[in-house]
This record gives C-alpha cells, structure tokens and sequence, in this order.
C-alpha cells in the first residue's frame, strides 16, 4: 500500500521531547493511505470549524462575485457585445474563472497567518501524515470555492442569463473551475510557506495571478487582440479553463480544453504538493 512519511519527536536521554530544529532527526513513521485521507479529511473539518467560528472570512467570496458580476457585465457588456444580454453568455464562464481563481489566494494568506501563530508547529510534532495539515486546508477552502461559484452563476441568472447548457452543463462547469482553483491553491499554499508574511503572499500570488486572469479571454474574444497578445492568450492555461466552462454552459459538452484544464491542475498538484509538503517539514 502506498504510504507517506510523518516525522514523530524522538524523546532525549532524560525522556523530555525533541522540539525545534532538532524535529530533522525525528522517528520515521509510516502512515498507510486511507489513515492519510482521514486525517486530512479530520483538518479539513477543522477548517470548516473556523469558518464557522469566524464568518467575516467569507465576505470576500460573498461579495466579490456579486459586485464583480455586475460591474464587468456592464462595463464591457456595451462595448463589446452591444448590449448586456448578449454579453452574458461570453461573460459569466469567464467572470466564474476569475473570481474563483482569485478567492483561491486567501489559501496561502490563511496558511502563512496559521503557521506565524505556531499551530502548524503543532501539528508537525504530532503522529500524523505530513500532507494532512496542508490538504486539509485546502480541502476546507472549497466551500469558499463553491460559494464564489454559486453566487457568480445565481448573479447571472438574475440579470438574464439564459445557459443552452441546462443544468448538468452549468453544474458540470462549475464542478471543473472548482476543481481547477483548488489544484491551483496548492500554488499559493507553496507561496504561504515559503514567504515571511500572510502580506507577501498576497503581493506575490497577485503578481502570478493578475496577467493569468486578465491576459485570458474571460472578458473579450482574443481575436480582438495584438498578435504577440493573442500568442500568449492562445497558451494560456486560464484560457482553456474559460473556454472548456463556456462550451459547458453553452452546449453542455466536454471539449478537448476541458481535457487540457484537467491535465493542468493534475501537473500542478503532482508538482507542486510535494514541493509544498518538503518546505513545510523544513520549517524549524
């Protein structure tokens, strides 16, 4: 059975604990799969709890995809597509990408402002899979990413939003910008830990973020585009995900982008949670 390595205090001669810098010679451990999915199912609970405690923390994802939705639907909606009507079924796939895409940088900002209170210090000395902490987190920040999601397609709907794509299309779509921003938020979780404060990853995940989402064709058809811009927005990762979501809503159907956003945010996490995991347990 595949397992994970946990590092468990190894106690000293007079029978006090290890502590500090000295947890790189701690006992190995080995943690079988399933205990490991329980246990970040147990810390994503844990998230949820906290949540619950401290509902200010969804204010971002409460508002942002109400006022976002209104204020870019007609900003562009004139201009582009001539009125707002016909704007909508362009838009609201692409306003979805963005607004959940950006809500997953809280993650990072969130883990990097548990870790400075010392609660990750904790949760490394004890007999628990390394990545449990970590996955729980971001487990945790999916209901964020639901809200955002629901709030985005309800705000749509309410201005005249019509989907050819029914709701298994609209769902579908949905469940895919979910699954993206969660495989994304590992990105930012990497930022969380290596940064010095919960301010840098937020200044960094921006800098990252910023030309990914507004470089895409979220808000307008990149043939409208610069042809060095549009090489760029071709490629773009955030480009297929808008698309593949526009195809779902629209039509109902899987393309070969909703194939390539999928592969993309496995590589992230295949990439990037163990890379995230390794700098975690070397904080001392």
């Amino acid at each position: 059975m595949t397992t994970l390595t946990t590092d468990r205090p190894a106690p000293r001669a007079g029978g006090a604990p290890v502590d500090g810098p000295a947890l790189a010679a701690a006992v190995s451990t080995h943690v079988p799969l399933a205990t490991t999915v329980r246990q970040s199912l147990t810390m994503g609970w844990r998230g949820l709890l906290k949540i619950r405690r401290t509902p200010e923390q969804l204010v971002d994802v409460t508002l942002q995809p109400i006022i976002f939705t209104l204020m870019f639907t007609y900003i562009f909606g004139g201009a582009i597509a001539g009125d707002v009507g016909s704007y909508l079924p362009f838009f609201i796939p692409g306003i979805l990408v963005q607004t959940v895409i950006t809500t997953s940088v809280v993650t990072g900002v969130q883990l990097r402002e548990d870790m400075d209170k010392g609660v990750f210090d904790r949760f490394r000395s004890l007999p628990i899979a390394r990545i449990a902490p970590l996955a729980g987190a971001l487990l945790a920040d999916t209901v964020r990413y639901a809200i955002a999601t629901t709030l985005t397609l309800v705000m749509g709907l309410i201005m005249g939003w019509r989907p050819d794509g029914g709701f298994v299309g609209v769902v579908s779509a949905g469940l895919l910008v979910i699954l993206c921003a969660w495989a994304l938020s590992w990105i930012f979780a990497f930022f969380g830990v290596i940064a010095r404060s919960a301010s840098s990853v937020q200044g960094i995940s921006m800098i990252v973020l910023f030309p990914l989402t507004f470089a895409s064709n979220a808000f307008v058809p990149a043939d409208t585009m610069p042809s060095w811009l549009k090489g760029f927005v071709d490629v773009n990762p955030v480009s297929h995900l808008v698309t593949a979501a526009r195809e779902l809503t629209l039509s109902g159907s899987w393309t070969v982008d909703a194939l390539w956003a999928l592969l993309g945010a496995a590589v992230v996490v295949a990439v990037f949670a163990p890379l995230t995991v390794r700098a975690y347990m070397r904080k001392a």
